[in-house]
């Protein structure tokens, strides 16, 4: 029997990463009929090429610092060297199992996954190597690629991008990282880690500058202790080729040699010649145009994840494949408030923060509207037993909420949990303070922050 050449359903999802996939499971949940299409691997970018191999190879790296600074715990280990067989092994092991137990929850789900490269052909058609399925709605979710800047060719070799050094074989003697955001310093801190000779090359005036000032420099403060050199407020000119690598010039004439070139200068809407104009989907720059419930300007098709202006994270897209699954089921879902979703960048020390900056809620409220308060983990128990040096800073209206929480320390990526509760429920100093933080852990600090923020400072100065 020939399979017909067109299919129905209630919705049909363009991209299988983790906007895609989330909108799939909830959809199915809610008795609608899905059809998922993917041309690469269910998981997209963050399981296969991002986050989770990212922060695989981050704990690899923590690992050797430890080893190598056994004997301040009176542990005597030495390290030898840095088996990358053995690193992308491990690597790719965690990757397998989350891959093989997405695959399950979908195929639990009796979602249709579809693979292969789809294109909007009409305004609720996706056709698939000459077949074509139409839904009732459509989720456009096609995700994000690496950027790189005009005239700098990726060769895969000396000049690569993120997933060229998720897949390296080898620890290279030196690297310049071209980009002192997340993933450019998330590199340098792993590489440092491994024994590399790192520079960090960034335009704007300090790292990770969507951060709180306060917390750059703070993570400039622990990399140059951690020999980590970095030129910010350096535009990149231009890359040659060299004998044993690559030669980069910066703004001013300055030049900095290595092995390899990291280009880590942002990511890139995947949107183009899927057919998202053709059919009238309003764009902005390669990015998909959405109103606060992710409608497009095309009737009964949504956009999620990184197409959609704002934060490019993986639990951002999630959650608003979660939103439009129940929009589109009529659940009429609460608006998803892009300050309230967490922030972590897993570097060595680690940065989280939830909320507005102190910059941007003076901008907000009005400079003499606003408190801050920076709580030193030096007062925090087992941040001492970590050897972790860091801070919790609040920033809250006077007379009202916290809107903003900012950390930085070993592990505090695994304290953005409660801060973002905090933010979303628009708590009070004075209320955070009642509840009580389990000891030793470094939870306490943003218990103590709140008790000294509500006028009752404990292990910490008035």
């Amino acid at each position: 029997m020939t399979e017909p050449n067109e299919a129905t359903f209630d919705i049909v999802i363009l991209g299988g990463g983790s906007g895609g996939y989330a909108a799939a499971l909830r959809a199915a949940q809610l008795d609608l009929s899905v059809a998922l299409i993917e041309k690469a691997e269910l998981g997209g970018t963050c399981l296969h090429r991002g986050c989770i191999p990212t922060k695989a190879l981050l704990h690899a790296a923590e690992i050797a610092d430890q080893t190598r600074d056994s004997e301040h715990f009176g542990v005597k280990a030495e390290l030898v060297g840095i088996d990358m067989s053995g690193v992308n092994s491990y690597k790719d092991g965690v990757v397998g199992r989350l891959y093989k137990g997405l695959q399950g929850l979908v195929k639990a789900a009796k979602v249709t996954f579809v693979a292969g490269e789809g294109r909007l052909v009409g305004k609720d058609t996706v056709e698939v190597d000459g077949k074509r399925y139409t839904g009732r709605n459509v989720i456009l979710a096609t995700g994000s690629y690496s950027r790189s800047l005009p005239g700098l060719e990726i060769d895969g070799q000396r000049v690569i991008t993120s997933e060229h050094a998720l897949k390296l074989d080898r620890v290279p003697s030196s690297a310049i990282v071209l980009g002192g955001g997340v993933i450019g310093v998330e590199f340098a801190s792993v590489w440092k880690s491994f024994g590399v000779d790192v520079t960090i090359i960034e335009a704007l005036p300090r790292l990770v500058a969507a951060e709180d000032e306060e917390s750059s420099k703070a993570l400039e403060r622990a990399f140059r202790k951690r020999k980590i050199d970095f030129k910010v407020g350096k535009r990149f000119e231009k890359v040659e080729h060299t004998d044993s690598g690559v030669r980069v010039t910066v703004e001013g004439g300055d030049t900095v040699e290595a092995e390899l070139l990291l280009v880590a200068v942002g990511r890139g809407p995947t949107t183009a010649n899927l057919g998202y104009e053709e059919q009238g989907v309003k764009m902005d720059r390669g990015f998909v145009i959405t109103d606060e419930r992710l409608r497009t300007s095309v009737p009964n098709v949504y956009a999620v994840g990184d197409i959609v202006p704002g934060l490019q994270l993986a639990h951002r897209g999630f959650q608003q494949g979660i939103f439009v699954a129940e929009e589109i089921a009529g659940r009429n879902p609460a608006v998803i408030d892009e300050n309230g979703i967490p922030r972590v960048t897993y570097s060595d020390p680690e940065l989280a923060s939830v909320g507005l900056t102190e910059a941007k809620a003076r901008e907000q409220y009005g400079a003499d509207k606003i408190s801050t308060y920076n709580y030193n983990l030096g007062g925090n128990g087992k941040s001492q037993i970590l050897r972790t040096a860091g801070f919790v800073k609040l920033v809250r209206v006077n007379d009202g909420p916290v809107v903003g929480v900012h950390m930085v320390g070993a592990r505090v990526g695994e304290l953005v949990g409660e801060a973002q509760l905090i933010f979303n429920w628009e708590a009070y100093p004075a209320e955070v303070a009642q509840l009580v933080h389990a000891h030793p852990t470094q939870g306490e600090a943003l218990g103590e922050a709140h008790l000294a923020l509500a006028g009752k400072p404990l292990h910490a100065h008035a």
